[in-house]
């Protein structure tokens, strides 16, 4: 179902947020070992909060402890640090190693990893000593033990030496053509051998990208001169021919048709070859949720016609998944969600998934309660694989503060990538609903065809730290009952930007901005009008908050909205960051914004990064609060603001 069926209320419920984030954050960052019915150990988020660790260590034969000692006298501290970063020896001290032998293997492993962490700082003339037990490493026999107290003392002395810079560059073969500067490799420059790899890997990317699927490295002359402490570097690259796409092969498939997946990485026999279309193909197969991997492999030699065929090895995951759920608010009470669904209805992808939920129990009214129920299926692949349809079918009846409202939707439509940033998408829906707001008791049958468009290049979806994110979003409407027809339009970007090399600093700004034109106010059913405030729009007011009233101080929504924020995403720790932000937002019963009444609120927010996206709690204050208004606000959630 495209995004903006939960997007056009501009703003969440605070409680319902913050109660799922907990529950979300208990579900999946949390461990606890038992044993025998007795809890032994509890983590949360990576720390042990009680419990002993002897039996993880369970399961060590003749278990050896070690204390490690790293001394880099002539390294400065970003250095010190990636080498402690790189040693496992010094990951690991906690963790016991399998007796003597089990040391001394670790110890030589970790000699290799601390050499190649100097060599990737450019220190080619670095050296490495490891004592154990006041032994150096080398003169230490095969059957060597280590019988004295424990921890065995180790101790890594590392003797940097001094940062190489690059001096003479050559590129040879079908690269001699290239210009090495455009690829990293400048005279004076980057040392370090991650940046020689990786001008490697983007030259023969740009060959590639030529269709050239065989291009690669076939010799490499790196010369280190320690007299002027300078690389020299000669990179030999053979292109290879220009190639189309041979015959796709799939394995690892069961339950998902091998056929389907075939047709769904949408690699044409003939067609030029391209590693962006290869990695596209990648992304779209694990869009479909049925594979928990996959990995393309191009043949080594072209085949008889010329072209190169590409393998795909997939690994499926289990078709159906379900799950249960817990919200609690003191303001909205005991709620609770459920799911089933079916990954791989048919064969081909195709998804079922069937949820429901109520809320607010434990309200002093009972005929208060929500409920909402719903039933959604997608088929990718129908018009090419960049293509999706979908149908849902849903009933919902809740009662926030500003309206009562039952209603069944159905709904159909597709949605096609353009390009793997582009998005657009369009549908037909029937929603009938009986609503009692300000204006009274109606009853509403909405035919309607929302369209929408998206563009996003945002670096990472759920954390962005560079690019944007554009939405236009379209719905012409329909009241079959009274003949009102309406059109409602609605905009938003967000832009990211890293004031640092590190990301440590990453200033985020949104704007949103809506109108609904060709009929008055009370023409719109509630659900349909905009709705400003709250944790997911102006933060320090409450949810719908911000807005025309009704004679009780009920808001009543409007025909437009302008919304806009401000953050400064400060990252404290690798895990750890805060935001300062500003919001400010504006709700207007016209067709165009009323700038006159902006709503303006300001916080600092907790940021706790996690696999599944950052863990948000925002604290704010309205700066021009009117009677009613809160006096702060506090919203918690999954993944940032916007």
């Amino acid at each position: 179902m495209p995004a903006h069926e939960e997007q056009m209320s501009g703003g969440t419920a605070p409680g319902r947020v913050l109660s799922r984030a907990l529950l979300l954050a208990m579900l999946c960052s949390t461990a606890l070992v038992a044993e025998a019915g007795n809890a032994v150990a509890f983590e949360l988020f990576g720390i042990k909060l009680w419990g002993s660790s002897k039996d993880e260590d369970a399961d060590i034969v003749d278990p050896l402890r070690y204390a490690v000692t790293i001394s880099a006298p002539d390294a400065d501290k970003d250095l010190v640090k990636k080498l402690e970063n790189a040693s496992t020896l010094k990951g690991d001290e906690e963790r016991p190693v399998s007796g003597s032998l089990g040391l001394m293997a670790k110890a030589r492993s970790d000699r290799e990893q601390l050499i190649a962490a100097l060599y990737a700082d450019a220190r080619y003339e670095g050296v490495v000593t490891i004592t154990i037990d006041g032994k150096p490493l080398d003169d230490l026999p095969p059957d060597a033990e280590f019988k004295g107290p424990q921890p065995v003392p180790v101790v890594i002395d590392i003797a940097s030496g001094p940062k190489f810079t690059l001096g003479n560059i050559r590129l040879e073969g079908d690269a001699a053509g290239l210009m090495s500067a455009d690829y990293g490799l400048i005279a004076g420059g980057d040392a370090g051998s991650g940046a020689v790899l990786k001008a490697e890997a983007l030259i023969v990317r740009a060959l590639k990208q030529e269709g050239r699927p065989l291009a690669k490295v076939t010799d490499r002359q790196i010369v280190a001169d320690h007299a002027t402490s300078t690389l020299d570097v000669t990179l030999t690259v053979a292109a290879g021919p220009v190639a189309g796409y041979g015959d796709t092969t799939v394995e690892g498939t069961d339950k998902v048709d091998r056929d389907f997946t075939e047709y769904m990485t949408g690699l044409k026999r003939g067609r030029q070859y391209s590693p962006d279309e290869i990695s596209d193909a990648r992304d779209r197969l694990l869009a479909l949720e049925v594979f928990n991997s996959v990995t393309f492999k191009e043949a080594d030699k072209l085949d008889a016609d010329g072209n190169i065929p590409i393998g795909v090895q997939v690994s499926e995951r289990k078709p159906r998944f379900f799950g249960v759920g817990g919200t609690f608010s003191n303001t909205e009470g005991l709620g609770l969600e459920g799911y089933w669904g079916h990954r791989n209805l048919f064969g081909r992808a195709e998804k079922l998934r069937i949820d429901g939920a109520i809320s607010g129990i434990g309200s002093n009214d009972l005929s208060q309660l929500n409920y909402n129920a719903g039933i959604m299926f997608e088929k990718p692949g129908v018009i090419g694989p960049a293509s999706k349809f979908f149908a849902s079918f849903k009933t919902v009846l809740e009662h926030p503060d500003a309206y009562d409202h039952f209603s069944v939707k159905g709904s159909t439509g597709l949605s096609y990538e353009l390009t793997k940033k582009q998005t657009v998408s369009a549908e037909v829906s029937l929603d009938y609903s009986r609503i009692h707001d300000a204006f009274g008791k109606h009853k509403y049958l909405i035919a309607s065809i929302p369209l929408q468009y998206v563009y996003d290049n945002r670096d990472n979806r759920l954390n962005p730290t560079s690019g944007f994110r554009v939405l236009a979003y379209a719905e012409p409407s329909y009241d079959i009952l009274s003949g009102a027809a309406f059109l409602k339009l609605k905009g938003e970007g967000s832009a990211y930007q890293s004031l640092d090399s590190a990301s440590k600093f990453v200033l985020a700004e949104r704007v949103a901005v809506g109108s609904i034109v060709g009929t008055g106010l009370q023409n719109v059913p509630a659900d349909r009008r905009f709705y400003s405030g709250g944790g997911g729009s102006v933060r320090g007011y409450a949810y719908q908050g911000i807005g025309p009233k009704d004679f009780t101080g009920q808001p009543i929504g409007g025909l437009s909205f302008f919304e806009t924020s401000v953050e400064m995403r400060i990252a404290i720790t690798d895990t750890i960051g805060i935001v300062p932000f500003v919001d400010a937002g504006t709700v207007s019963t016209k067709s165009v914004p009323n700038f006159s009444d902006v709503k303006v609120g300001a916080g600092v927010g907790l940021r706790y990064v996690t696999p599944f996206g950052p863990l948000r709690i925002d604290a704010a204050v309205p700066l021009n609060r009117d009677p009613g208004d809160p006096h702060f606000g506090i919203y918690a959630g999954i993944g940032q603001a916007f």
